[in-house]
């Protein structure tokens, strides 16, 4: 029964994911000398399924991304790393079933096979004529698609003795649900310049000088590349790129909701349970006995749980004459509705919008444009590749090509400009000067290159140039400093169970505070600290010349009745048994690629990868 159930689940993944996903763009076949791309022990990797399996993930991601994407693009989002990281565990794996002797008998094979619904006729029955044409429209005959069969119930039994039967222990998930759990209650103060006795102090020059010199890593600027670069963006030819007023006017037809909508509320509706029920609470509303609120509350709701939001009303359905009938503010009287007789109240009335085509056209002449122009870019791509590997240079580039040439001092610290894309920084961080300059993708659609010019070492910055932020660090310090020597005799008073007031502070209270709770108006290490404090403890925090005074008052342990913390144990248990079912997978299939090895052919590769490209 087990490998029947597997099996099942094969049938439908292969089927569902072949034919719909590659049978409407059709299978080339790469077999010609080659068969398979390299081999995991005695296990092929077929050429085929190769090609089909990167075919199938790069319109995925095309799907998911609504924009089509180049090979290349494809290399550095890893969509090729992980296609054939995939097909090698799975070879690996049919190398080791064979080893173990797992296989599907022939009974069970056919049983599988007349069960799948694209083989069976109009009676339900299998059809040999419609067995024959799928698989024909993937690409497969019968012998090698019975062959994956086989194969693929083998790897799914060999993966469910591996990964079946795992669980969290006890322990573990209490501790976690503990740490998440766990709720404190805090009083805290802040002592500030304002608390000063002795007046804010003032650094002489003797001392910025010093300060500078033993804080060094504060003052010294970082590692920075000097980096020239080429850049090509869509805002940079969108002027040149023209767009159909056809294409415009499907892009208006296809948006009709966004341009035009119809009249609208901002709506709550409060539901009872019976007729007699809401037409009381009317009442009560119109006798001026009772709000809405009061209404709302007496159900034991909250507004936010009857809130409907901005509705049309077709979107009301037999509520939606009454309610727009009133006006903003009123509640109407009981209305039938699917939940029962309610009451609506009015919010606020949304008018009718309507957007021509002419108003509408800057905005889709922008968006269409915008598009467009990461195609034009998208197509340039291979031709300014190709110059560089022809040994042009960056300023080569910009004298030939429609690239801007440009120069940047890059550290991590730089988020501005062309330094502020991701891809930029990647790209910058790990850049060497024996790197050539390749095209690398933005994540505007626009392209890139750099090079390397010059590595400037990390170096202390003159204090001239940062005596202003020399000037407030040593005043934060010595402002705390002139605190805490205030505090020599006031803080062994709170810890022998002082009160705030009796020493001069203003407490405040932090209650039931989380691991992930923010207490407003204090530092980000405030929770750390609170956290890592016994029962009782007092404590003091330092920060931008203010010190926080935090006293433990409560710890309160998890309530094993919270149903926010009965939600997410299943999640904690679930995160734990399949982390710990895949590291075990991934220890197996380890183990079975260094005893068996892998052979990688690249010159098949290269042949597979030229058709996408």
């Amino acid at each position: 029964m087990a490998a029947k159930k597997l099996s099942n689940t094969f049938v439908w993944i292969l089927m569902g994911l072949l034919i719909l996903g590659l049978g409407g763009f059709g299978v080339t076949n790469l077999s010609g000398n080659a068969r398979s791309i390299g081999q995991v022990g005695d296990s092929d990797i077929d050429v085929n399924e190769y090609f089909r399996a990167l075919q199938t993930e790069i319109r995925a991601q095309e799907a998911t991304r609504g924009e089509a994407l180049s090979f290349l693009q494809a290399q550095e989002l890893g969509v090729v790393d992980n296609v054939l990281a995939r097909l090698v565990s799975v070879a690996a794996l049919d190398d080791e079933t064979k080893r173990l002797g797992i296989s599907i008998g022939d009974e069970n094979l056919r049983d599988e096979i007349v069960q799948i619904p694209q083989f069976q006729g109009i009676d339900g029955e299998f059809d040999r004529v419609a067995y024959e044409g799928a698989l024909e429209q993937i690409g497969l005959n019968e012998a090698r698609f019975e062959e994956q069969m086989r194969d693929e119930t083998a790897r799914t039994l060999l993966q469910a003795a591996v990964l079946g039967g795992v669980n969290a222990p006890d322990t573990y998930t209490d501790s976690v649900l503990k740490f998440i759990g766990e709720k404190r209650n805090v009083t805290w103060a802040t002592l500030d310049r304002s608390n000063l006795t002795t007046g804010v102090p003032v650094p002489s020059e003797n001392d910025l000088v010093t300060f500078h010199e033993e804080n060094a890593p504060l003052f010294t600027a970082p590692e920075t590349k000097r980096i020239t670069y080429v850049q090509l963006s869509p805002e940079m030819i969108i002027d040149t790129v023209e767009v159909d007023e056809t294409l415009l006017r499907e892009a208006y037809e296809d948006r009709a909701e966004q341009y035009n909508q119809p009249e609208r509320r901002l709506v709550e509706r409060l539901a009872y349970p019976d007729q007699g029920a809401a037409d009381a609470a009317y009442t009560k509303l119109s006798n001026g006995e009772a709000t809405f609120e009061d209404l709302v509350a007496e159900r034991g709701l909250e507004l936010i749980d009857i809130d409907l939001g901005d509705v049309s009303q077709l979107d009301l359905g037999s509520a939606g004459t009454a309610v727009f009938a009133a006006s903003a503010g009123d509640v109407t009287h009981p209305v039938y509705t699917d939940l029962g007789p309610a009451l609506f109240r009015v919010n606020a009335v949304l008018t009718a919008q309507q957007t021509s085509f002419e108003d509408a056209l800057p905005e889709l002449r922008e968006e269409l444009a915008i598009d467009r122009a990461r195609r034009v870019i998208d197509s340039q791509i291979d031709s300014i590749d190709d110059l560089l590997a022809g040994g042009a240079s960056l300023e080569d580039l910009a004298q030939e090509t429609d690239v801007e040439l440009g120069q940047i001092d890059w550290h991590p610290f730089v988020a501005e400009g062309i330094g502020a894309f991701e891809n930029f920084r990647t790209a910058a961080a790990e850049v060497t000067d024996s790197d050539y300059p390749e095209v690398l993708q933005l994540q505007d659609g626009g392209i890139f290159a750099l090079r390397l010019d010059e590595v400037v070492p990390p170096a202390l910055q003159p204090l001239d140039d940062v005596r202003d932020q020399v000037e407030t660090a040593w005043t934060n310090v010595a402002i705390v400093n002139e605190l805490e020597k205030q505090l020599e005799t006031d803080l062994p008073r709170l810890r022998d169970g002082a009160t705030f007031e009796e020493i001069g502070l203003t407490p405040r209270l932090a209650e039931n505070l989380t691991r992930t709770s923010f207490e407003p108006e204090t530092p980000a290490e405030f929770n750390q600290t609170a956290f890592g404090m016994q029962q009782g403890d007092v404590n003091t925090l330092n920060s931008n010349g203010q010190i926080f005074i935090l006293r433990l008052d409560t710890i309160t342990p998890p309530d094993d009745d919270d149903p926010a913390l009965a939600q997410i144990k299943p999640a904690i248990q679930n995160q734990y048994a399949n982390g710990l079912s895949q590291d075990l997978f991934q220890l197996m299939a380890d183990d079975i690629r260094s005893r068996v090895g892998i052979e990688l052919n690249q010159q098949v590769l290269n042949a597979v990868h030229a058709n996408f490209q």
